[in-house]
């Protein structure tokens, strides 16, 4: 009797379930059909953890990006599927260290702060309830790929499958190169013949490789920019610790470095010598008589490269514009006074405005911010109050305005966090490839913090936040499985 009410259990829901997605299918609206499939893939892939993973680097890296390019009416909906998968794997993990002591014993201190900062960030904003399209759609945003630092930390992966998802990551940086060329020959000369209808519009920004873009909008080109110069740190860091042969390291630093040069974005100046700086921090410190020549040397070639960057840039946009005056223009929508695009506020602004609107007068915003979502251009109620202004220009302002303080400094102890664990593995381990590995991921850590302050992809761009995310995770699953080893 009982399996008579078990069969006829599984048939009762069997048939819900048919009618709710083939109610889901005749809406023809693609977001929902994507949450259904990414559901139904979530759930089947339950067991199969590295599954997951595979789809949400394959889907986030290669695919949805590309969607609005091609398919203008994706431009704001193409991660929703993938979104999906991430909450599925952040929710494997959860279920993992609860039932699992074992899991969460030498886990290091930067993935608990990342827990509570979830955690803070989605009870702020439930607490601070305006709407629950705001909410979910800010959650959404900011943490879309966060379950795979958890996952890595807590799951057990073998080395093997550590080092394909590497691979993986270099042959995503070496597809930049003809995605950024199809980009710069074939959307670039569109986009400069409708530029006149979209104020604003940057053509060249559209050369974002597999990152994101779409004919008539924005486009991830910085983001690009950050994950390839990322890799190049990871190259260099190799190459530093002998694992890398000279051949190998020049034809991939090449085949990686061209997209910048078919980009037009202006931080690959200070990007390209913070990971060279922090790399080689050591050699700078140690016998520093001896390296100051050396030192001098690579100070000037990086001056004498950034001005030549910056003089084709400027021959590029306008043949009649002078170096002086590109460079003037640069700071002042960047530093000074002018707004950045067709905001009011730029990057240096967004954050004295954001002390000015909520300052001390107003110590409860200051302090927890308004909540997720709330600082979102798509209609955000904090936006809504300064339209126009650009008040989630970076992420550091998106972070101030809807988390608070608290929450920013959060962020940033994320950040410190995994620097001090990847500093403390790199002086203990003697073993090349940990040491390589966890001093680029100090370089991407640099990258990472100047992003926040120079564009808002870090909460945004599904891509880069995947980047974000992955090497955290990777960098977590390096300390277990290294203590682990010291413990045995």
């Amino acid at each position: 009797m009982s399996d008579q009410k078990v069969f006829y259990f599984i048939v009762l829901i069997s048939i819900l379930m048919a009618i709710l997605f083939g109610l889901i299918a005749v809406t023809t609206n693609p977001i929902i059909i994507s949450l259904a499939v990414a559901l139904i893939v979530g759930v089947i892939l339950l067991t199969k953890v590295d599954w997951i993973v595979w789809s949400i680097l394959s889907l986030g890296l290669l695919v949805a990006g590309l969607l609005p390019l091609f398919f203008d009416y994706f431009t704001s909906k193409a991660a929703w599927g993938v979104s999906l998968l991430g909450s599925v794997l952040m929710l494997i993990a959860l279920i993992k260290i609860v039932i699992t002591p074992d899991a969460r014993r030498n886990t290091p201190a930067f993935v608990w702060i990342a827990l509570a900062f979830v955690a803070y960030a989605l009870i702020n904003s439930l607490v601070q309830w305006h709407s629950f399209w705001e909410v979910v759609s800010g959650f959404k945003r900011y943490f879309q790929a966060w379950g795979l630092l958890f996952v890595l930390c807590w799951m057990t992966f073998n080395k093997q499958q550590i080092h394909n998802w590497k691979i993986f990551f270099l042959f995503v940086a070496l597809l930049q190169l003809p995605f950024a060329i199809y980009e710069r020959i074939v959307y670039v000369p569109i986009r400069e013949g409708i530029k006149h209808l979209y104020p604003g519009m940057v053509p060249i920004d559209v050369v974002g490789g597999t990152f994101g873009a779409s004919i008539t909008g924005g486009g991830a080109s910085a983001e690009m920019v950050a994950f390839l110069i990322v890799m190049l740190a990871f190259l260099v860091a190799r190459r530093k610790e002998k694992l890398l042969s000279n051949n190998k390291f020049f034809l991939l630093a090449l085949i990686i470095l061209t997209p910048l040069s078919l980009s037009e974005v202006k931080a690959i100046i200070v990007m390209l010598p913070l990971i060279f700086l922090t790399i080689y921090r050591g050699e700078m410190l140690v016998q520093f008589h001896y390296k100051l020549i050396g030192f001098a040397a690579i100070t000037a070639f990086i001056v004498v490269a950034s001005y030549a960057y910056l003089f084709a840039l400027s021959q590029n946009q306008s043949n009649e514009i002078s170096m002086d005056k590109y460079i003037e223009d640069t700071l002042a929508y960047n530093i000074y006074n002018k707004g950045h695009a067709s905001n009011v506020l730029n990057r240096r602004a967004v954050l004295s405005f954001w002390v000015e609107k909520q300052g001390l007068h107003d110590p409860i915003s200051f302090v927890f911010g308004n909540g997720l979502g709330s600082s979102h251009f798509t209609g955000g109620h904090v936006f809504m109050r300064y339209p126009g202004y650009g008040i989630g220009l970076t992420g550091a302002s998106t972070l101030l305005w809807e988390t608070g303080l608290l929450g920013f400094c959060m962020f940033i102890a994320i950040l410190v966090s995994a620097w001090v664990s990847a500093e403390q593995l790199r002086r203990q381990t003697t073993i090349p490839e940990i040491r390589a590995d966890v001093l680029a991921i100090q370089a991407a850590l640099a990258i990472f913090a100047f992003c926040l302050f120079y564009r808002v992809g870090i909460l945004e761009i599904i891509g880069f936040q995947i980047l974000f995310a992955t090497l955290l995770g990777y960098l977590g699953w390096i300390h277990c499985h290294y203590v682990r080893i010291e413990h045995k």
